[in-house]
């Protein structure tokens, strides 16, 4: 199952390290990474894309902003935020985020997550409550 996905964060360093887990993983094709949630909106609008990474606390368009226009569209990638503060787990709930890992986050989570997803679309199950990893 070949899996697309888009990574947003303001931060390069963070961003460049999630395109780097995501990229060496056999299944899973970055097709873009963005420093802003509207450059990124415009792209899955346009593009056909299963997952969208996407950092929290960005300037302008929050990353549960984003989610709440992703899931505003007929069709849509699942989200999964990422954040340093575990409190947002109940934003990401409260939008149905499709999943939820605090930061930093590790690689084992990144593909504990990818897991999560890979058996969600076989099962069918993609309409229910956030997925966590890493919770402290």
């Amino acid at each position: 199952m070949e899996i697309k996905a888009i990574v947003v964060d303001n931060s390069p360093e963070l961003k460049q390290r999630l395109v780097t887990i995501l990229s060496a993983m056999e299944d899973v094709t970055v097709c873009r990474s963005f420093d802003d949630a509207a450059a990124a909106m415009q792209y899955v609008e346009e593009n056909p894309v299963d997952l969208v990474f996407s950092d929290v606390v960005m300037p302008e368009i929050s990353g549960i902003t984003l989610a709440s226009m992703i899931y505003e569209r007929k069709e849509h990638p699942e989200v999964i935020l990422l954040s340093g503060i575990p409190g947002f787990s109940l934003e990401a709930w409260k939008i149905r985020a499709f999943g939820f890992i605090i930061k930093p986050y590790t690689r084992a989570q990144i593909t504990e997550m990818l897991k999560k997803y890979r058996q969600a679309v076989k099962e069918g199950l993609l309409e229910r409550d956030v997925v966590h990893v890493g919770e402290r």
